[in-house]
């Protein structure tokens, strides 16, 4: 089963499936949203998505799972997200960019497949620059309260983000883009000893010779 993440564009999104494909919670204020019918949600967001990508660059990822699409994310300055002015919480900082949603298949959770979304998110910022960190608006509630198009609270946590200012139900968190990368730094550290642990001891010159000779 091959596994990897890609950049969002607007041909994904008429693939992708869960509760946040259409929703404009976050694109739009509580006032346009009210306007946008059902039918007209789809083309909105797609409207949204090329504009992003057109005036900022990628605004999101997409895990595939044997070239297909099973979980996404979506992250923006929030210049373009007029919908996280709502919050108790808000505004995020003005080093940070916004992360709004993180969906992953439940025919796929618990695999990992969030965690390598966010890793993909933030190795994009870093490359990229003029950020220093990713900040979310979580959500403490329990499955039964909390909004599909706000991210678990303890998602956030589990993949690096912190608490940055407290609030009962909707905290804002924030993970340092500094730390995601010495996190990275370790973890290619941590692989280069162990196949250092494993690499087997090169040869004595004389047996190297014998064992060429061996093989030809």
């Amino acid at each position: 089963m091959s596994r990897k993440v890609v950049r969002l564009t607007v041909d994904h999104l008429a693939e992708l499936e869960g509760p946040c494909r259409t929703c404009l919670f976050w694109q739009l204020d509580p006032v346009a949203r009210d306007r946008v019918g059902a039918e007209d949600a789809a083309a909105e967001r797609e409207a949204w998505v090329s504009q992003v990508l057109r005036d900022w660059g990628s605004c999101g990822r997409v895990v595939l799972v044997d070239d297909r699409p099973v979980g996404y994310l979506i992250y923006a300055p929030d210049s373009y997200l007029p919908g996280a002015g709502g919050f108790a919480t808000a505004p995020i900082s003005p080093d940070a960019v916004l992360l709004t949603n993180v969906w992953v298949h439940p025919d796929h959770a618990g695999g990992g497949l969030g965690r390598m979304l966010v890793q993909g998110m933030a190795r994009d910022l870093i490359k990229r620059g003029g950020f220093k960190a990713v900040e979310a608006f979580g959500d403490t509630r329990g499955p039964g309260a909390r909004r599909s198009c706000v991210v678990p609270a303890d998602f956030l946590g589990s993949v690096g983000f912190k608490t940055q200012r407290a609030h009962g139900a909707t905290p804002r968190m924030r993970m340092e883009l500094r730390a995601a990368l010495s996190l990275k730094d370790e973890v290619e550290a941590a692989l280069e000893r162990l196949v250092g642990v494993v690499r087997p001891k090169a040869a004595h010159p004389a047996e190297g010779r014998m064992g060429r000779s061996d093989l030809n």
